[in-house]
């Protein structure tokens, strides 16, 4: 059973604005919690009006802060442009901002710009998102950005020359390997962008810094509504995961700690860094990572 990190004292946040995508359930829902409690102006950007609604009003029970819901699928880089457009009309800066939505499907599918799902979700938005906040990261005096990966990059080969897995589509035929796999490399894709975005603003003297974590096998709704080989996969996890609010520990050590204020390109595990994979640590690899998704975000930036 993976062990929870640590128990955090909680840190003052009061007068700090912090964003965190896929905020209605699971990590993103504690993590949304934990910053509005510490005194944040907490933006949540969610898919789902409804399940958004639900969610800030749990916060606000809870903590007595209503956080502000902005509504999008992230998969879709329009929306994304949007989104992000809506939050710099209402803002003039962002203490945090946590990437954290993501997800995993049990057979191959495609987003509104024909990009494979889970690449576009899990890495796309990342990337987008964070382009079009940074001015506002960088208007606050020490911004953090915020990237949760995952152990599942360790396993995960990367090739950039078939970001869609459009020739290795035959991983699809048996959908529980096939989602576990586009899913690993779409960490590593999430730590090998947390580097090289750690790089640039190193090299132009920016005073915002970026890293990743792995938030432990936490307890979600992954696989219940798939059926077969999903929901027994999903069932066996449960007997080995933490909670949600033990997952979001490391998130929110990284959105809000003194301790790893000035830490940039950093790769956290239970609250404390720890090496990625030799392949998230290819630099050459990070900055073809870098080119591509320029490239695919063409139009949108």
């Amino acid at each position: 059973m993976s062990a929870p990190a640590p128990a955090l004292p909680p840190q003052d946040m009061t007068g700090k604005v912090c964003l965190v995508t896929g905020a209605n359930s699971g990590i993103g829902l504690v993590t949304a919690r934990e910053l509005c409690a510490r005194g944040a102006e907490v933006l949540m950007v969610c898919r789902s009006a409804e399940k958004g609604a639900e969610a800030a009003a749990e916060i606000e029970a809870a903590t007595g802060r209503r956080p502000r819901l902005y509504l999008a699928d992230l998969s879709d880089l329009a929306q994304v442009a949007r989104v992000a457009r809506e939050v710099k009309a209402e803002h003039a800066r962002l203490d945090v901002l946590v990437n954290n939505a993501g997800g995993h499907f049990p057979r191959y599918m495609e987003s509104a710009q024909g990009y494979e799902l889970t690449f576009a979700l899990n890495h796309l938005s990342y990337f987008l998102l964070t382009h079009h906040l940074l001015p506002l990261v960088e208007a606050a005096p020490a911004g953090r950005v915020v990237c949760v990966a995952s152990r599942a990059h360790e396993k995960s080969a990367l090739d950039l020359d078939d970001p869609f897995f459009k020739r290795r589509a035959r991983l699809f035929q048996t959908p529980l390997v096939g989602a576990f796999l586009v899913y690993g490399t779409s960490k590593l894709l999430n730590v090998l962008f947390t580097r090289e975005l750690a790089r640039r603003l190193k090299a132009r003297g920016s005073a915002v810094t970026v890293n990743a974590l792995h938030p432990g096998v936490v307890r979600t709704g992954f696989g219940k509504d798939y059926g077969g080989l999903f929901n027994l996969a999903a069932r066996a996890l449960g007997l080995v995961s933490i909670s949600p609010e033990q997952g979001a520990r490391t998130s929110v050590y990284l959105a809000t700690s003194p301790e790893v204020a000035g830490v940039s390109g950093g790769y956290f595990d239970k609250c404390r860094e720890v090496q990625p994979s030799a392949t998230a640590r290819d630099p050459a690899q990070a900055a073809r990572l870098w080119a591509l998704s320029e490239g695919l975000c063409e139009g949108f930036m």
